[in-house]
């Protein structure tokens, strides 16, 4: 490590500051920084020039007296010090505690600037989890290896899904649950205390690894924050063993710390301001989960962001689109009326369902009854467009009955206490309990031995 301690910033601005050049600074370099009252403060190289370096603080620039800072350059990236220890603990950005317990001492540290899994190493994510939701184990299978992100807005119960969701997950033919590696951004105190206690109350804080920056701290921290995490979540997985499932929320506040720190470079703005390089930043973050070939652990994540003004549009859900295999949506309509959790059915999907569920994995009518909830759903929605013109009593018998199954379908199935651990065969069960709302011939994606085997018709209903 370096000793030499230079004497050469020439400017700050936000969480920048400029220094003087003719420095072998590497990029992506550790940098510590003393201020005139001996603090020491964590900053990172992000450009380099003979003329000029810029370094990006992860505590701010607040108060830094330009004349009277020195800066030592550590001849080393951000590392992560790795062991089994790291399970039931909390960290900030940078994996320094939370939790008013000594930091992790391991031989063992690795830069957290990893690389996405090479696609010649990835083996095809397979083998279905079960989260004990319905709209998700029933219409929107999550796989192992898979990124399957959740779409939400300002004031939706993302929270209360991501932490039901680290209750719940398992592999059903496997006794031991998933380790969680949970990642938060930008988080309110109150929201930190939410997970921190329901990890706890719950008993799986035992099997959780946190991560976690809150609103009032350094904006810039978040930029590091979740690569720290997935470093953690790649020795859980590949060393260890274990299968990991990632929750990172979220990661609106991440973009939104991307674009301060290139607005503050004078970087060249995209679409609403943000940097052109979002979608490759985002890229780089999402595609380090998946599985390897020959290694028993894998990465399973579950990004959560919150769309600014609904907009699905929206640079950030728009990209993260492109990159992940789905998303689950969430309906402001849906919570308005008290369901839980809100799913928006019809543009929720997961692309790699197909490969996790079926007689291998869940049961053989699984994929066939969930096409038969989208059709019927669908109908029904547009029977209740209907009726919002012309009046329900106008519809024909069969659009009444098409009624009746969405009010209930949205109240039994996508509906559930936050409580309530479905199995999937719990979830198929229901699934097809709904579907007796409609007479035989109106199920047109499921075969005939299955409508036998569980469809209970009944005029009455």
């Amino acid at each position: 490590m370096k000793q030499i301690e230079y004497k050469h910033v020439t400017a700050a601005r936000g969480s920048l500051l400029f220094l003087k050049g003719g420095t072998n600074a590497s990029l992506g370099e550790r940098v510590a920084i003393r201020d005139i009252d001996g603090n020491i403060r964590n900053g990172q190289v992000i450009k380099t020039s003979d003329k000029a370096i810029l370094v990006q603080v992860f505590e701010s620039t607040e108060h830094i007296d330009l004349e009277n800072t020195w800066i030592r350059y550590l001849d080393e990236p951000f590392e992560l010090a790795l062991s089994p220890d790291m399970l039931g603990r909390n960290f900030n950005g940078i994996g320094e505690p939370r939790d008013n317990r000594p930091p992790i001492v391991s031989s063992l540290v690795r830069n957290v600037n990893g690389s996405p899994i090479n696609p010649a190493a990835r083996a095809y994510p397979r083998e279905f989890i079960q989260t004990g939701i319905s709209t998700i184990d029933g219409l929107n299978s999550l796989v192992r290896g898979q990124k399957l992100p959740v779409f939400s807005g300002s004031g939706l119960p993302h929270n209360q899904i991501a932490a039901q969701i680290v209750r719940q997950a398992k592999l059903p033919d496997e006794s031991s649950n998933f380790v969680i590696v949970f990642a938060a951004m930008g988080v309110s105190h109150s929201d930190a205390r939410f997970f921190e206690t329901e990890f706890e109350s719950s008993g799986v804080l035992r099997n959780v690894v946190m991560f976690t920056n809150l609103a009032n701290d350094p904006p810039m921290e978040r930029l590091i924050l979740p690569r720290t995490a997935l470093t953690a979540a790649e020795y859980l997985a590949y060393d260890l063993d274990h299968h990991v499932l990632v929750v990172i929320t979220d990661m609106t506040n991440y973009a939104e710390a991307l674009r301060e720190i290139a607005t503050e470079k004078g970087d060249v703005p995209s679409r609403k301001g943000y940097p052109g390089y979002l979608y490759s930043d985002l890229a780089e973050i999402y595609e380090r989960a998946g599985r390897v070939k020959n290694r028993h652990g894998s990465i399973t994540m579950i990004p959560i962001l919150s769309m600014p003004s609904d907009d699905i549009t929206h640079p950030i859900p728009d990209l993260t689109g492109y990159i992940t295999e789905g998303q689950i949506v969430m309906s402001r309509e849906l919570h308005n009326k008290s369901v839980y959790p809100p799913v928006n059915v019809p543009p929720s999907l997961s692309r790699l369902m197909k490969d996790g569920i079926g007689k291998e994995y869940t049961r053989e009518d699984h994929p066939r009854v969930a096409s038969q909830l989208y059709a019927s759903y669908t109908r029904a929605l547009e029977a209740r467009n209907l009726a919002s013109i012309i009046g329900a009593e106008e519809l024909s018998q069969r659009d009444r009955r098409f009624l009746a199954f969405a009010e209930a379908f949205e109240e039994r199935f996508v509906g559930q206490d936050q409580e309530d651990e479905r199995s999937i065969i719990e979830t198929l069960d229901l699934a097809w309990e709904l579907l007796s709302f409609l007479p035989p011939e109106a199920l047109t994606r499921v075969s005939e031995a299955e409508i036998q085997k569980y469809h209970h018709w009944d005029e009455s209903l």
